[in-house]
């Protein structure tokens, strides 16, 4: 994958991008997931709908949003509000089609950690912990996830808990009374996992020039492969041009991707 002519930041961000529809109604935080909703929303899904943490509603950022307080979030939206209305009147109440999650860790059934890294009373690395992300894997109706595939990320067993995925699996996480549609895809550098009827991730797809074995080799657990393994396009040149010169020609998010 090195000598291809994209990072895997580019990767990660424009497969997540496929996989918004046109009119989604997605909560999203900074970085690569606002990369990629910005992307969708150039390209195949002009309709999509940006909702930020802080109170932001139809977002238009003129400019590369820093934080999810980022003044630029403002200009051109649609409503302003609480972030209690966001949560109690629009998360809660199924009106988020997709929640953009993040995290240190996540395990076989799409469970996350982002609290501590080792024992929580002695934590080896203490991480910024929850926000909003627990309600949003609670109650989303679809949740997606970026991260790098490795064995640190996707352990056999995370430290801590911080937002349900399938918890121990799909049955498991219906009795717990959550209604949002839970972990249904994982974007990696190497490809793309979804799960099965259980709810535990399973590799679907590859991108150009990974395979199985690279995808085993750094997952935590013995990965599952579907019957049918696809390979996802390669990224387009527009793509890619969308995001190095309209979205991010600074680089700041997707800068030092290898």
């Amino acid at each position: 994958m090195t000598d291809t002519p994209y990072t895997s930041s580019e990767l990660l961000t424009i497969n997540a991008a496929r996989l918004l529809r046109n009119g989604d109604k997605v909560f999203v935080g900074v970085g690569l997931p606002n990369l990629a909703c910005n992307l969708a929303r150039r390209t195949h899904a002009p309709n999509l709908l940006m909702i930020y943490e802080a109170g932001v509603i139809g977002a238009q950022p003129a400019r590369l949003p820093l934080s999810i307080g980022d003044p630029t979030l403002v200009s051109g939206a649609l409503a302003v509000c609480s972030m209690y209305d966001i949560f109690a009147f629009y998360l809660q109440r199924g009106n988020v089609d997709v929640g953009f999650m993040g995290g240190a860790q996540i395990d076989r059934f799409g469970n996350i950690n982002a609290t501590v890294i080792g024992d929580y009373q002695h934590p080896k690395v203490r991480l910024p912990g929850s926000g909003g992300s627990m309600e949003i894997a609670a109650w989303a109706n679809r949740c997606y996830l970026l991260t790098p595939h490795s064995k640190r990320r996707f352990p056999e067993k995370l430290d801590f808990r911080t937002s349900a995925g399938f918890l121990s699996g799909k049955a498991e996480r219906s009795a717990a009374g959550l209604r949002g549609g839970g972990m249904l895809a994982v974007v990696t550098d190497l490809g793309v996992l979804e799960p099965d009827e259980n709810g535990e991730l399973t590799l679907v797809a590859l991108h150009p020039g990974a395979t199985v074995e690279q995808a085993r080799q750094n997952t935590g657990w013995p990965l599952q492969v579907a019957a049918e393994l696809r390979t996802t396009a390669a990224p387009s040149p527009e793509e890619l041009r969308i995001l190095r010169q309209d979205l991010d020609p600074e680089g700041i998010y997707l800068k030092g991707g290898a």
